[in-house]
């Protein structure tokens, strides 16, 4: 007799907003057996805040907690150990129900494939389960939406770019091209306003922080002070230099 596995579904629930989850997620949450969401071990999750109001009625919740987040450097061999083990670990645990024949919807902020852990399951699973992956709206065109920044326009070039990168590579990649969204912007920010300036494309970068979010705000990165930014912070740097 053959065995009927469950359904692993990906599901980006948008920027924040719940108002821009789209359709198909909703429906989504609305039909799976199994919602799992990530969150830091002790906090609670983001994306499951976002789109709780439309999980099904009896859904059974699992939450995967991170063990290590900005405890200890990422390129450090302890913390890509334990990070290794909790995903191998999140991905047996979700497997079981999949075994079982229980769909599964694995939240994501954003969007599933871009920056979202959500990705570690899929690589590892996908190719062994009926899978789906449903779009959402990212983060950074929540950000540049709510800014009213238009971002690229025509033959623009538009870079994203992480701002854990050395700061000397982050202004070359900078100068080098038309349009730039700069994520993971945390304790980096000094970094990257220096960046901004050598390759002089300061003038025009905007700071975003909780994008589509209550208690938004956007501004000119030129005058937000160099304290730590928020999780949810994002740098702008719109093209059309050139063009109206």
């Amino acid at each position: 007799m053959s065995v009927v596995h469950g359904r692993l579904i990906g599901v980006g629930v948008g920027p924040g907003d719940p108002e821009l989850m789209t359709l198909k997620a909703v429906r989504a949450l609305g039909q799976a057996d199994v919602v799992a969401y990530f969150a830091k071990l002790g906090n609670g999750s983001h994306a499951r805040a976002i789109a709780h109001a439309h999980f099904r009625a009896g859904a059974q919740e699992l939450p995967l907690g991170y063990p290590v987040t900005t405890e200890m450097p990422k390129d450090e061999a302890p913390y890509r150990s334990a990070i290794t083990c909790f995903y191998e670990e999140a991905a047996r645990t979700v497997a079981a129900h999949l075994d079982a024949g229980r769909s599964v919807a694995v939240l994501s902020e954003g969007d599933p494939l871009f920056y979202g852990s959500y990705m570690h399951l899929h690589v590892r699973l996908a190719h062994r389960y009926p899978t789906e992956v449903i779009a959402g709206v990212t983060g950074m065109s929540g950000c540049w939406s709510q800014a009213g920044a238009p971002i690229a326009q025509g033959d623009d070039v538009l870079s994203v770019l992480p701002g854990t990168l050395d700061e000397a590579e982050l202004a070359c990649r900078l100068a080098g091209t038309d349009a730039a969204v700069i994520m993971k912007v945390g304790r980096n920010l000094p970094k990257i306003r220096r960046a901004l300036a050598d390759a002089g494309r300061l003038e025009r970068a905007l700071y975003v922080e909780r994008g589509t979010m209550a208690g938004s705000l956007c501004e000119r990165l030129e005058t937000r002070g160099d304290g730590p930014a928020p999780y949810f912070a994002i740098v702008l740097v719109p093209g059309w230099e050139t063009r109206g």
